[in-house]
């Protein structure tokens, strides 16, 4: 049994835009409520109806979203933030013009729970672990870049969480997480963390490192087994599967 305590909580409401620190978040069979409840859609001729991600145009992280409220249930609409401040709702109608003359693509806004690319799930990721990679990269490495949805204080060794097998559970409060169902585990990364958080240079070394040293995992994802409201600097309780 491991022990530590919930030392960040972020929530990210429109996918692949920047997100929101919050103080404490509702966590159920969507994963935590709110995150990448809203997407924008590309409608270009050869990828109408597909969602927007970085990969595509990292200046989708110039742009911020958040709810302005720390347990959010229901999810309501968020709030955007332009690159030079200007703030929208996502209701207004002038959006989507407003979000295709920034990033240069036409587009278009959808509203659903859960689109995280690997189905309903939590991201954890531990602060020795990023410790460690920013000590083997001579650099410190800004957690968002990994965007995780919950960062523990663990006593643990770097990347001991990438063997937290299935049956592994994150207890925190009334909240239990698990390494449960289908994409649970170690987190295989794409090239957005080579990216800095607000998606202006990138660092190929970061991803090579994690590559070479690490088969390109940082960070573990898990499922919701059991529900309820989590608070920043919580206890959590690790039992990894088997102990």
């Amino acid at each position: 049994m491991l022990r530590g305590t919930v030392s960040r909580l972020h929530r990210w409401p429109v996918k692949s835009l920047r997100g929101e620190a919050v103080p404490a978040a509702r966590f159920d069979e969507r994963g935590m409520a709110g995150d990448r409840a809203h997407v924008l859609v590309d409608q270009r001729e050869r990828r109408a109806g597909s969602v927007l991600t970085v990969r595509q145009n990292p200046a989708l992280l110039h742009w911020s979203s958040g709810y302005g409220a720390e347990v959010v249930d229901p999810v309501p609409a968020p709030t955007l933030h332009a690159p030079d401040g200007t703030a929208w709702d996502w209701a207004d109608p002038r959006l989507p013009a407003a979000l295709t003359g920034s990033l240069g693509i036409p587009l278009s806004l959808r509203s659903e729970p859960g689109n995280q690319d690997r189905g309903p799930t939590v991201l954890v990721t531990v602060q020795s672990t990023l410790d460690a990679l920013a000590a083997d990269l001579g650099a410190p490495v800004d957690l968002l870049r990994f965007r995780p949805n919950v960062h523990l204080e663990l006593d643990v060794p770097p990347f001991a969480e990438l063997d937290w097998g299935p049956g592994t559970t994150i207890t925190s409060g009334e909240v239990d997480w698990e390494v449960v169902g289908p994409n649970s585990g170690a987190c295989v990364r794409c090239a957005v963390p080579s990216w800095d958080a607000g998606g202006r240079t990138r660092w190929k070394e970061l991803q090579r490192r994690l590559i070479d040293r690490w088969d390109n995992r940082f960070g573990t994802i898990v499922r919701v087994s059991r529900g309820g409201t989590v608070h920043r600097g919580a206890a959590a309780v690790v039992r990894p599967a088997g102990s």
